[in-house]
């Protein structure tokens, strides 16, 4: 064998086989179908990796899509993929301002001007901090109308355009305060976690099937943030480090252990594991083991456009696609 084809081989080897339960929902334009649903957007992370876009999520609730959490690199494509509408969303959430998490926000509000929208639009985001501008600062910068990067899209700023406009919600980042607010009829909620010094929010968006919880990227040691996520019916976390990890990368997210322990000490009923890096990935069983050693419920380690039901048509969740199984 030629010692290219075995590097191939032994490559594909490291890469862990996603796990399918029998009667999945696939995705794409399908999700809408429940009453309600999450659907991941993009399950990757700030690398380039093949058939995964940056951090993004939506939450179906009656066959339209309600709220978009984080618009990372990708997201655009994804959210047409999934067969979303922009004008169905009460509410666009970002949980920091990474570029993986926050990087595609203008291609959305280009695209919402052919939509024929006319209702005002909740995004949130944090307050500033250690080097970054709060929400109301970063969308000046994005599309105000003399010193935006873009500012031919001003227009969302501005109640007299006559279209409709975003309505800014900044949450502050520390303190451990939640912020509960209406984004139409949405009740969401939200409160700073620990992400290294970046200022971070996590959300939770309460739906007729139960809670949605999104912890974003957060460090290994926000305990008060169980409490919030408390009797979600779907918790997101990220899946960005192996576990053992060490340096700048242990300090910005948590490892499969914490993962399952927040879950189990949460009361959650499903675990999503969103923000798949490789280098999470190479090592995936080792931190599935150890996440199920700990949580004894469902475990999803999502793709693109992974769709998890929360309730069908006929009042009962479904499987998920890319499931790993309870316990």
């Amino acid at each position: 064998m030629r010692p290219t084809a075995l590097l191939l081989l032994t490559l594909l080897a490291c890469k862990p086989a996603p796990t399918v339960a029998p009667g999945v929902v696939a995705g794409g334009d399908r999700c809408g179908a429940h009453e309600v649903a999450l659907q991941v957007l993009g399950s990757g992370g700030p690398t380039l990796q093949p058939g995964r876009a940056s951090a993004s999520y939506l939450v179906w609730i009656d066959g339209e899509a309600r709220a978009l959490v984080d618009a990372g690199g990708g997201s655009f494509l994804r959210f047409a993929d999934a067969g979303a509408q922009f004008e169905s969303l009460a509410f666009l959430g970002l949980t920091h301002l990474h570029v993986d998490h926050a990087g595609e926000l203008p291609a959305f509000l280009k695209a919402s001007f052919f939509t024929g929208r006319d209702a005002s639009l909740t995004i949130a985001g944090p307050t500033a901090g250690e080097g970054f501008p709060g929400l109301v600062a970063h969308l000046q910068a994005l599309v105000g109308p003399t010193a935006g990067a873009y500012p031919y899209l001003s227009w969302t700023l501005d109640p007299a355009a006559g279209a409709y406009t975003l309505t800014p919600v900044e949450v502050a980042h520390e303190g451990g305060e939640a912020r509960t607010f209406t984004a139409g009829d949405l009740q969401i909620s939200a409160v700073g976690v620990a992400h290294g010094p970046v200022p971070a929010l996590a959300y939770r968006i309460e739906t007729p099937a139960g809670a949605v919880v999104f912890a974003g990227d957060q460090g290994p040691d926000n305990l008060p943030f169980r409490d919030f996520a408390r009797g979600a019916r779907v918790l997101v976390m990220h899946h960005a480090i192996a576990e053992g990890t060490t340096g700048v990368a242990a300090r910005l997210h948590a490892p499969p252990s914490v993962l399952g322990e927040v879950a189990r000490d949460a009361e959650v009923g499903i675990l999503v594991l969103g923000h798949n890096m490789d280098r999470a990935l190479v090592d995936a069983s080792r931190g599935l083991g150890l996440i199920r050693e700990r949580f004894a419920g469902e475990v999803v380690l999502a793709q693109d456009l992974t769709c998890v039901p929360l309730s069908s048509k006929s009042g009962e969740g479904a499987p998920a696609s890319g499931t790993v199984g309870p316990r």
